[in-house]
């Protein structure tokens, strides 16, 4: 028995596409290798006209606090995708040289660092959004934080704004 089928085979890629699409990222990490899965969805969900607020909370305020976001780390310790022995990420110096390492790799594939991304967000029309409870508990006020961040606000408020959102924890 032979059916036929009416949908075509190829997806429309009209600009139409992503509209009224929504997604909400939630960045709770703020180590180097964790800090760029969000960006990078972010990044690409733009590039489709989607929607797109990220809310940064817990480690994840290293991200957009002044005084860490450009100088996120990266250390082998607990992390078994190095594939290397957990003893070395303990020797002084290897979680400098790790990070090191990380930052080169990531240029080479021409994936700008964490502030000049974060604009890169902002300009195409993405949304930045601080936690209330994590920016009260690290005593930091919005002179903290990276300059582009919309406001601080709770975590209430930040499910309200992105009601209907698809939502992405990292």
């Amino acid at each position: 028995m032979t059916t036929t089928s009416t949908a075509p085979l190829v997806p429309t890629f009209d600009d139409e596409a992503g509209a009224g699409r929504k997604l909400a990222i939630i960045c709770s990490k703020g180590n180097l290798d964790m800090a760029y899965p969000g960006l990078i969805l972010a990044n690409a969900a733009l590039g489709e006209g989607i929607e797109t607020h990220l809310f940064f909370t817990f480690w994840g305020f290293d991200m957009i606090n002044k005084s860490t976001m450009a100088d996120l780390k990266f250390t082998m310790l607990g992390n078994t995708a190095t594939h290397m022995p957990q003893g070395l990420g303990g020797i002084p110096g290897m979680t400098a040289m790790a990070t090191h390492q990380m930052k080169k790799s990531i240029a080479d594939v021409g994936v700008p660092e964490v502030p000049e991304f974060l604009q890169q967000i902002v300009d195409s029309g993405g949304h930045l959004w601080a936690c209330r409870m994590s920016a009260d508990m690290q005593h930091l006020e919005e002179g903290d934080l990276y300059d582009e961040v919309e406001a601080i606000i709770s975590a209430s408020d930040f499910i309200e704004k992105t009601d209907g959102a698809q939502l992405l924890f990292i």
